[in-house]
């Protein structure tokens, strides 16, 4: 495309914001009332925002790539942008959005469940629609689960930190201190993947009585593993008959795991290393007839545990200056494995890497950041958590049912600058009440 077919395809966008809502308009138009409907936490005569433009205000600071409290407080700090704003949300105009640490004391006795059923119920809404079932593998959702950082440090935050000793019982003995969180993410697409659930790693000292007199060192931790139970069971109670395949890394490859699977039936594709489990590996190599299909070959029902599992292998090779490189992969499913769907399984159990790519990769350093923490309180940088993934999940959206639609191309870091700059634009009654779809896909 040369430069005056893409100065034709720019002018296309006549105000990103305007363009980015009407998206959000179209596939979560209950947004700003799920907003309205969360119970408000402070006392009644202190309030001078409403939940809707507090949850308004913040779920904006995602759309528009700010990253602190500080940078909202800066860049919101004018008189259009708080009246664009606030007509967006449908509330009267206000000379000043909510500064920085009012959001924060709000996000700070504002139960983060409120804020993650209104997530969940907006990804709900989606797989209704219908829109994005050929993004199904056999009929089922996949959905990758995988734990990211959320802050690492020396300085203990707060006290649901998770710990990690280095040099222990020595001069340079050091403590790390560090904030998890286990991501469950649907994929609705080759770029679209978002939140279907999210399990903070914590220690809650849920057993203080217990734990009064033991050590730090010797006080139960929480983990990835620990923190799957809990986020299976909220996924399975959220969405009851949600058709699954879970894609997960060798973590997962346990029994434990399995077990979940069967009971919430659900199918699994987990990477498999060797050595994690050495008796599937052992029966594997032990049976002299195995599937052939393409690079892939495959062992069924191979017995773990009085539960029969299935091997897949795979294999790819690439020629790297003259070389052949030959990179092996292996997974463990559920899934009777034929010839037919061999590489098809493969191909999903693939696509667990878009967790990382589409997924974190995307919200540290395109889109964003959410290893910057924006409060020290535990309540509260859960709940900036799940309103950077409720603005995430509007901006991937817009980028591909409007920007791609209209083949309008932008590097990832101009995507947020240009929904920013154009916050403070005159915009008429028009363009902030319209409805009008026009050039957005009807899917």
């Amino acid at each position: 495309m040369g430069r005056i077919q893409e100065r034709i395809k720019h002018k296309l966008e006549k105000n990103p914001v305007v363009e980015c809502n009407k998206i959000q308009n179209k596939f979560c138009p209950t947004l700003f009332q799920k907003f309205s409907e969360t119970v408000d936490p402070r006392h009644q005569s202190y309030i001078g925002y409403n939940n809707k433009t507090m949850l308004g205000t913040a779920y904006y600071k995602g759309i528009a790539g700010l990253t602190s409290m500080q940078s909202m407080t800066y860049e919101f700090n004018d008189k259009k942008i708080a009246n664009n704003v606030m007509n967006f949300l449908g509330e009267k105009e206000k000379d000043f959005l909510p500064h920085g640490v009012t959001l924060n004391e709000y996000f700070e006795e504002l139960d983060y469940k409120q804020t993650q059923e209104v997530q969940q119920s907006l990804v709900y809404d989606l797989i209704r629609r219908k829109s994005f079932d050929d993004a199904r593998f056999q009929k089922k959702w996949l959905v990758i689960v995988d734990g990211t950082q959320l802050y690492s440090g020396s300085r203990r935050i707060n006290e649901t930190c998770l710990e990690r000793r280095y040099n222990k019982e020595t001069d340079a003995e050091k403590v790390n201190y560090h904030i998890d969180v286990l991501e469950a993410k649907i994929v609705l697409g080759d770029k679209l993947i978002v939140s279907l659930g999210s399990e903070f790693i914590e220690n809650n000292r849920a057993d203080t009585k217990r734990q009064k007199n033991m050590s730090e060192e010797e006080r139960k931790q929480d983990s990835e593993t620990k923190a799957f139970k809990r986020l299976a069971g909220n996924i399975k109670k959220r969405f009851p008959r949600l058709p699954i395949v879970l894609l997960a890394d060798s973590l997962y490859a346990s029994e434990p795991v399995m077990k979940i699977c069967k009971r919430s039936k659900w199918d699994f594709i987990i990477r498999y290393k060797t050595g994690s489990i050495p008796s599937i590996a052992a029966e594997y190599e032990a049976i002299p007839e195995k599937g052939v299909a393409g690079h892939a070959t495959y062992v069924n029902e191979i017995d773990y545990k009085g539960n029969p599992v299935n091997m897949l292998k795979y294999f790819e090779e690439k020629v790297i200056k003259e070389n052949v490189m030959r990179t092996e992969f292996q997974w463990l499913t559920n899934i009777i494995i034929t010839n037919k769907n061999a590489e098809k399984l493969v191909e999903a159990g693939r696509k667990r890497w878009k967790i990382e790519n589409e997924g974190f990769n995307r919200q540290k350093n395109w889109q964003g950041n959410i290893t910057h923490i924006c409060s020290w309180n535990s309540e509260a940088i859960k709940n900036h958590y799940l309103m950077q993934q409720i603005s995430d999940m509007i901006k991937q959206l817009y980028e591909w049912y409007y920007l791609k639609a209209n083949e309008i191309k932008k590097r990832q870091k101009n995507i947020s600058s240009d929904l920013l700059a154009s916050f403070g634009r005159q915009l008429t009654r028009e363009d902030i009440l319209t409805v009008d779809m026009q050039g957005i896909p009807k899917n």
